[in-house]
């Protein structure tokens, strides 16, 4: 199920009486200046607790129930998780188990707790839209990384590079760095032999791989489409796609780390 069918599946959640919904996003990410001792340990511990005293004060002995036993799930999802943390965690759940969304998230969320008869989805879809699934297409010449992202979490990354033995694209999974336009025999043009080949031949290579492109958008649901490299095989490849493009960034990053490249798209 993507996330939009998640989050329409939520926003038809109406519980009634003791057996509420628990809503929480909690910041855990350890670039903030304000959690640089862990302090999101404090603010999940309280934010459990003060909701368990309210509880208690009022007497309500079937909710306190409930809402223990959902306490007790979600101490367990965080607990389980601690050394995988990212930045931050949001968790919907209820008692009866109807309810169990619980994702680490590669974005910073503000700490909040609720248990009440809906489930709050603002942040939630607030990151939605800020961090739509995406493709980011990194463009050389003769080389192309796709990074697929959603939520600002990277999915999946595929390689593609030019085979002068073939004369056609050959994908491959796995960090790859190889020498520029290197063949499947292991022939490699000449650096200055290559400028030219690649003038008399850019067209045609970027309208060959152009559709593998856009049945990998099409095939993955991609709602947005970014191209980043150099301008020259940005723009070519941009006329190439059908897809529509929804921002080329003109900076060679195709050999950066995947987390730099979503820093540099979405800022």
């Amino acid at each position: 199920m993507n996330l939009d069918d998640q989050i329409k599946q939520l926003e038809n959640v109406r519980k009634e009486g003791s057996n509420k919904v628990f809503s929480m996003y909690l910041n855990t990410d350890p670039s903030d200046p304000e959690q640089q001792g862990g302090e999101w340990k404090i603010h999940f511990k309280n934010g459990l607790r003060n909701f368990e005293s309210y509880l208690q004060e009022d007497e309500n002995k079937e909710e306190l129930k409930n809402f223990q036993q959902v306490k007790k799930k979600v101490e367990k999802f965080v607990r389980g998780n601690e050394q995988n943390y990212r930045r931050g965690i949001i968790l919907f759940a209820t008692a009866d188990e109807e309810i169990w969304f619980a994702h680490r998230v590669q974005t910073r969320l503000e700490t909040e707790f609720h248990w009440e008869e809906t489930p709050q989805l603002d942040q939630l879809k607030k990151l939605r839209d800020e961090f739509p699934k995406s493709g980011i297409i990194l463009v050389q010449q003769d080389q192309v990384k796709v990074v697929e992202a959603n939520m600002n979490e990277i999915e999946d990354t595929v390689y593609y590079e030019f085979d002068v033995d073939t004369d056609d694209w050959r994908q491959f999974t796995g960090p790859h760095r190889a020498d520029p336009s290197m063949g499947s025999g292991g022939k490699s043009l000449q650096q200055d032999n290559f400028k030219d080949r690649y003038e008399a031949n850019k067209h045609r290579w970027f309208k060959s791989i152009a559709p593998k492109l856009d049945k990998r958008a099409k095939d993955h649901q991609w709602e947005k489409v970014y191209v980043v490299g150099e301008p020259d095989p940005t723009q070519e490849l941009k006329e190439q796609m059908n897809k529509p493009i929804d921002d080329i960034i003109q900076k060679n990053m195709l050999d950066h780390e995947e987390s730099k490249v979503l820093e540099e798209v979405f800022g």
